[in-house]
């Protein structure tokens, strides 16, 4: 082999920081001249210097293997290293070098722990760990566990992590009061989210030094404490301690976790003050602080004067303008940024989708449709099903499906939760059971999503079916879990199995009833006419009851038209909540049912003056892949002469098969019976149904998506056109499906 072509510039090769140092061997192989051997080692510890990219690597490696170099320690651990480490090199090729060392020394085993440990395949770390356990002598030494412990915290392994814990206890008194060791233990506890066990080790140090205090504060703030990881910082500076640009980081992760603007400013001051070097992560953080805190101008000062910027400080800025409802100032970041990764995208489709603007995050992924250079991970399929679903989308939605198929999108836990989710929503339950059935793996998540996919389309009994299956796949139900479940013995009368259900939350689940669980078995009693044990209840109730909780006890008097219960929950509303909308409308119909127009009036008369508006009724329905939207009276749409049309032979063909307009239904007292038809005749699911039998197939379902709850009128006004036209219909309004054929609607007309 020339040497000529090893004249590159040496390789500046990794720190061997942690590591121990190898001695090389004290004689020569027996099986050569030594003098001959020292001037081959010698000359070979020169060429792997010299290594500069991956061709001179593998031709050190050959002539090392050419004059059996390999069972010299020194020389093969020298090589392994570059192999590990060097940028130009893989994992891949490093474990073949190690593979030919015929006996491999500790530092060498080091060596490999550490690269797997840094990896993208930590677990392998692990696998080697254990192999060295058997194959190499005196081993491990206090070099070993930092490396093998960041394994098991990178694969969040607590069980693996507790057994290492253990063993450098019970190794040496030296390793269980090693510093980089405790610090490892501090580390990856707080990974595993174990706060507690993390604080334990980091109490328990004799010696502690920056690393320590730093990886303690961000064990408190990966644990959801931030108070504690404040607190811990005004200790390390009581003790005389400097903190590190990593500690700043830590300390404005937590200010941001507790909205303390005016610590979070401290700190940056403090920062200023101290002279504590502003890298682009302690940059990134604080403009995380002042995002999440709501201080959008000193994060766009701070922003402006950052003199270096990453995808991260871009995405930042972006997401706390859409949180604040500012998206034209979120595009405009969005479209200035230099490069927009995928990460960019989800940020503002998700931010669209999360705050009620379901139009624009399709748009968005329209957009992100015909760019090149980005493609469409998990997270965006996440965020655009749940538009879809909130749209009931169900041609979109099904396309997204397949186009993950196509794609090889992966189809987490996450996704798979989303997609059933989306078909739920969007009226296809046996789609939605279809990819339940199809997932490789469900967590509660994946459970609870197919357990309110039924209970939202009145399949109570199979949702509480599910739930036990659940339970026997040994999958933990969880809170939502719970309210799901709950609820679909509401919408379909499971009184019984409802509060059998209740009553095992705390003491066989270990679940205990929230706010949500409160309002959903009073929601259940009441709906079953049990009003006085449903008020009894919330009497009952160990903690404040909400507006919501007064809601479900006066949507069930509303039901039963129990007025003086109603005026009393209703109250309750108020004083919790005096501009609720929907408690003015459950206490007006509760009234309209009793025929008390005058009360009606009155409570119309101070809606008016109280400033309360009504929540207007907005229906949605897809039809080509294009969703159209109807108001009340609405004549916005392209055919509305065509489906105002259609609604009066539709109002015509019905009333000539026994249908009456339920005028009790009207909010305010309108003394014309021609304007209070009228009224009725043009609310929104109407026109939609009418736009769905202009626009469809006959054999095609009208899918529709109401906004609020849908009228008594309107709701027997769907189930005589399914009869009369012979179509099927799926409306979901606010809290379920109702699915009309032949002149029958799936909730029985309990709802």
């Amino acid at each position: 082999m020339a040497t000529s072509t090893l004249d590159a510039p040496l390789l500046s090769l990794p720190s061997h920081t942690h590591l121990a140092t190898p001695t090389p061997p004290s004689t020569a192989s027996p099986t050569v001249n030594n003098d001959r051997y020292c001037a081959n080692h010698h000359r070979t510890l020169k060429l792997i210097g010299k290594c500069s990219n991956i061709d001179h690597l593998k031709q050190v490696h050959a002539h090392m293997l050419r004059l059996n170099l390999f069972f010299d320690p020194y020389s093969s651990s020298k090589l392994f290293n570059l192999c590990a480490f060097a940028h130009y090199s893989t994992l891949d090729y490093a474990q073949q070098v190690f593979d030919q060392i015929p006996q491999p020394n500790l530092f060498t085993w080091n060596a490999l722990i550490r690269a797997y440990a840094s990896s993208s395949n930590p677990d392998k770390a692990l696998f080697v760990f254990l192999q060295m356990l058997h194959l190499c002598p005196d081993s491990p030494n206090k070099f070993t566990f930092p490396f093998v412990i960041k394994a098991a915290s990178e694969v969040m392994a607590s069980g693996v992590g507790r057994v290492l814990h253990g063993t450098v206890i019970k190794a040496s008194p030296h390793f269980s009061s090693d510093v980089f060791i405790l610090n490892s233990l501090i580390h990856f506890y707080g990974s595993c989210g174990d706060v507690n066990l993390a604080y334990r080790v980091f109490a328990n140090m004799l010696d502690k030094d920056v690393v320590s205090w730093n990886s303690m504060i961000t064990a408190f703030v990966q644990g959801d404490c931030p108070e504690e990881a404040l607190e811990l910082f005004r200790q390390m500076e009581m003790n005389g301690l400097k903190p590190t640009n990593v500690t700043m980081v830590a300390v404005m992760s937590a200010c941001a976790k507790k909205l303390d603007l005016e610590f979070g400013k401290w700190v940056c001051s403090f920062i200023e003050r101290n002279e504590i070097g502003l890298s682009l992560t302690l940059n990134n953080s604080m403009l995380d602080m002042y995002t999440k805190c709501g201080s959008l101008e000193d994060a766009r000062v701070l922003f402006d004067r950052m003199a270096e910027k990453d995808i991260v400080s871009w995405t930042t800025m972006l997401v706390g303008y859409a949180r604040m409802g500012k998206y034209d100032e979120a595009q405009r970041v969005f479209y200035a940024m230099p490069n927009q990764d995928i990460a960019a995208w989800n940020a503002l489709i998700s931010a669209y989708e999360q705050n009620g603007k379901p139009k624009e995050a399709l748009t968005l992924f329209y957009k992100l449709q015909v760019n090149k250079h980005v493609m469409p991970d998990q997270i965006t399929l996440v965020s655009t099903l749940s538009a879809c679903a909130q749209l009931g989308a169900l041609d979109l939605g099904g396309w997204i499906h397949v186009y993950a198929k196509k794609r090889g999108i992966k189809l987490n836990c996450h996704v798979t939760t989303s997609l059933i989710d989306m078909y739920a929503k969007c009226g296809d339950i046996k789609k939605a059971l279809e990819v339940f059935q199809m997932a490789d793996r469900r967590d509660v998540c994946v459970w609870s999503a197919m357990i309110s996919g039924l209970a939202m389309h009145g399949q109570g009994k199979a949702a509480v079916d599910l739930f036990e299956k659940m339970l026997e796949a040994k999958v933990k139900p969880n809170d939502v879990t719970f309210t799901n479940v709950l609820s679909a013995c509401s919408h379909s009368g499971l009184v019984r199995e409802g509060r059998a259900l209740f009553s095992q939350m705390g003491p066989v689940y270990g679940v205990m009833p929230g706010l949500m669980h409160y309002g959903c078995m009073v929601d259940i009693l009441g709906r079953a006419g049990c009003l006085e044990e449903a008020a009894e209840l919330v009497e009952k109730m160990p903690m404040v009851p909400s507006a919501s909780v007064w809601l479900s006890l006066l949507g069930a008097c509303s039901i039963h038209g129990n007025s003086e219960l109603a005026e009393k929950a209703c109250c309750h509303v108020f004083h919790l909540e005096p501009n609720n909308h929907g408690a003015f409308v459950l206490l007006s119909n509760t009234y309209a049912k009793a025929g008390n127009w005058e009360r009606v009036s009155c409570l119309r008369k101070q809606m008016r003056e109280s400033g309360v508006k009504k929540e207007k009724g907005c229906s949605l329905i897809e039809v080509d892949g294009t969703v159209h939207e109807f108001l009340v009276g609405d004549n916005s749409n392209p055919l509305s002469e065509k489906i105002y049309s259609k609604l009066d032979e539709l109002v015509t063909r019905l009333k000539s098969v026994g249908y009456v307009p339920n005028k009790s239904e009207l909010l305010q007292l309108v003394e014309e019976e021609e304007v209070k038809e009228q009224a009725l005749y043009q609310h929104s699911e109407k026109l939609a149904i009418s736009f769905g039998l202009i626009s469809t197939s006959p054999l095609v379902p009208i899918r529709i998506v109401k906004n609020i709850r849908v009228c008594g009128d309107c709701h027997s006004f769907a189930k005589l056109v399914s009869e009369v036209y012979d179509r099927q219909i799926l409306l979901r309004d606010r809290y379920r499906f109702h699915h009309f054929k032949g002149g029958k609607c799936s909730c029985k007309d309990y709802w």
